[in-house]
């Protein structure tokens, strides 16, 4: 049985050179939204996919932006881009599950992290969030306003549904 991934380091993966703990959120993203729409996925097929996705870089520097929504797209879920933040809360809500695209600073370093999400009745509930996630993350009634507070920038969200 297939269970939600809550913190890419318990995915124990190869990924390309380097763990999936250190750049296999894309993935894990991926095969979460897969999850929360009630498809079961073969986990090794997904990583292998998205190792190649991209020729000559294997997963070695993370997933390429697009590469989740390529992957919905090919298997004929209807995906949608949205870059305006204030648009976040609004298009979500409407979608059946998103991968959100972030960037990140702390002091000089600098990155980039997919989670998987979707509105709930309590608000907004996402995946793989932190580094130190145990379960399932609230985010609270606002995308818009769980990014500010955590001061996560170069956002793009990206909404899945089923058809």
């Amino acid at each position: 049985m297939c269970r939600l991934i809550y913190n890419q380091r318990d995915a124990d993966r190869r990924y390309g050179l380097r763990s999936s703990a250190a750049t296999g959120c894309g993935w894990v993203a991926t095969y979460n939204a897969l999850l929360l729409l009630g498809r079961d996925t073969d986990l090794e097929a997904l990583v292998r996919y998205f190792q190649w996705q991209v020729p000559g870089i294997s997963g070695n520097f993370g997933t390429p932006f697009f590469g989740p929504a390529l992957c919905f797209s090919k298997w004929g879920f209807p995906v949608k881009a949205v870059a305006d933040r204030k648009k976040f809360d609004a298009e979500a809500a409407e979608a059946d599950v998103c991968i959100l695209f972030y960037r990140w600073r702390q002091g000089l370093r600098l990155g980039a992290h997919f989670v998987a999400l979707h509105k709930t009745d309590m608000g907004f509930v996402g995946y793989n969030t932190f580094k130190n996630s145990v379960g399932p993350d609230f985010y609270g009634p606002s995308l818009d306003g769980f990014l500010k507070r955590h001061g996560y920038f170069g956002c793009l969200l990206w909404t899945i549904k089923v058809k």
